[in-house]
């Protein structure tokens, strides 16, 4: 059974020491991936959103892997305000390694982007609605608190 870990951080240089630090602790680089909100989006087609594509692409991905609806919206919103996604998938030493090391570059916790309503300074002042219990996941785990989360599918 794969694990992922999944962390929201609040710029692509974060992001990107995520990586380096991952990629030293030999982890395998083809199971990491690094996601922000592409510059470029093209049409796909007629009816074609670029960026409504983007984001209900990326929100069927994160539930795939385990998120409820709330926390994928949570992290589109993330990517939207110009958060980046790492995601590192692996066994679950490797998945609990990966979480180590992205709560240790500041890892945002889903429930600070929607929890309280606050404006987070983090990614560009914006306040969020606030979701209901994100804690339950059937057939599934995810981890709340210090920012990266684990889903297990």
């Amino acid at each position: 059974m794969s694990k992922t870990a999944v962390g929201l951080f609040h710029s692509p240089s974060v992001a990107d020491q995520v990586v380096q630090d991952l990629d030293a602790s030999a982890f395998p680089r083809n199971e990491i991936r690094i996601l922000g909100e592409p510059r470029d989006m093209s049409v796909s087609g007629a009816m074609s959103t670029p960026r409504l594509d983007f984001e209900v692409g990326l929100s069927r991905e994160l539930e795939a892997i385990g998120a409820t609806a709330d926390e994928a919206n949570a992290y589109v919103q993330g990517v939207r305000r110009g958060g980046v996604l790492v995601f590192a998938s692996g066994t679950s030493a490797q998945a609990d390694k990966a979480s180590e090391i992205m709560n240790r570059h500041g890892a945002i916790e889903v429930e600070e982007l929607v929890g309280s309503g606050l404006p987070t300074d983090r990614l560009g002042g914006e306040t969020m609605t606030r979701i209901q219990d994100s804690s339950s996941q059937t057939g599934r785990i995810s981890q709340t608190g210090s920012g990266a989360r684990m889903f297990v599918w």
